[in-house]
């Protein structure tokens, strides 16, 4: 009689345990305490440049992406010169623009526009600081042109939804430019998000801005990206500007074709008239920057976060996997025709 592990030794072909990888790398550093470091940022990247091998690169080094998200560093700003005003009342993110000069002006026109339809103002343009040595030779070729973008302008009265106007200034912008090479990372009063076609190694060593003594944050989220489903591209690195996510979502085409069939009927007080913002699913992107797109809209609308992620991954129950009732009614309660949803 042969022994099975015989049988596997003589037979495993070309497979080798050594080059097993996982998924994409997710990773978190908080201050439970709220306080603010430039440690807690190093520490962050760190943990990101100990995931090298759950993120995905090509033979010259072109990463699949990478990328961290981080508080609004306030006084780091300040400190480059640029006059924002106090905390909270004034939106950034960083662009990726084409970097060529007639394309640009035709982008910055249009975000300008929307951005004063909202009576706001587009305050400064930042050059962001990168080290192009740091990429690999494929996203070398590809680079954008990277700018920090201010936003200022907002009343006292409206700042307690201050992030929900930026969120339909952005909309807005978005779904009015076809190019590319244009992205926005994020537009918020509150986080910041640096990210591209990077390996885990490389995002420090290319954002010059993240090995600042004085660019602090109380909590950083992480991820080195290993995707299955899209080729690597600037944008489609993460995090979201709600999530990073590791996996992949094998009902995406149906529930992105549910997303878009729903945009008719959509209504939401908090938003107004949705069809200023359609579509909601930003096209040409993976199915996490699709979650992400929808998570987005459920907490712009009203919801909070816990809510938003009950809605779109529900738990699974049954006579055999009950749950409580007051989550069932949560549940039933939001398929209700009656129930005057945010939705």
């Amino acid at each position: 009689m042969v022994r099975h592990d015989s049988l596997v030794k003589d037979y495993q072909g070309l497979y080798s345990a050594d080059y097993e990888h996982d998924a994409c790398g997710v990773g978190m550093v908080v201050n439970i305490h709220g306080g603010k470091s430039h440690e807690l940022v190093d520490n962050a990247l760190r943990v990101l440049e100990n995931m090298e091998h759950r993120g995905a690169e090509t033979r010259d080094k072109t990463g699949d992406g990478a990328g961290i998200m981080v508080q609004i560093p306030h006084e780091f700003i300040l400190l480059q010169g640029i006059p924002v005003p106090e905390k909270g009342k004034y939106g950034t993110g960083l662009v990726f623009l084409p970097k060529e000069e007639k394309r640009q002006s035709e982008i910055l026109s249009i975000m300008i526009e929307e951005i004063e339809r909202a009576g706001l103002q587009l305050m400064h343009l930042r050059n962001v600081p990168t080290n192009s040595e740091a990429l690999g030779a494929g996203a070398r070729q590809v680079e954008p042109d990277m700018k920090q973008m201010f936003v200022t302008g907002v009343s006292d009265e409206d700042l307690p939804v201050f992030e929900r106007i930026l969120y339909k200034v952005r909309k807005k912008i978005e779904n009015r430019i076809a190019d590319e090479d244009f992205y926005i990372c994020s537009l918020s009063s509150k986080n910041i998000i640096y990210k591209g076609m990077l390996t885990s190694g490389q995002l420090r060593r290319y954002f010059l801005d993240l090995s600042n003594d004085y660019f602090t944050s109380g909590l950083a989220l992480v991820h080195s990206r290993f995707s299955t489903n899209t080729f690597p591209k600037w944008k489609l690195a993460q995090p979201f500007r709600y999530l990073c996510h590791n996996g992949e979502i094998n009902t995406v085409r149906g529930n992105r074709g549910w997303m878009k069939a729903r945009e008719s009927v959509l209504s939401s007080p908090a938003l107004g008239n949705i069809k200023d913002i359609h579509p909601i699913l930003q096209e040409d992107m993976s199915d996490s920057a699709s979650l992400d797109n929808v998570f987005e809209f459920l907490v712009m609308s009203g919801l909070s976060l816990p809510q938003a992620m009950a809605i779109l991954v529900p738990e699974s129950f049954n006579d055999k996997n009950p749950i409580s009732e007051d989550l069932k009614a949560f549940y039933e309660l939001l398929l209700s025709a009656k129930h005057e949803s945010p939705l």
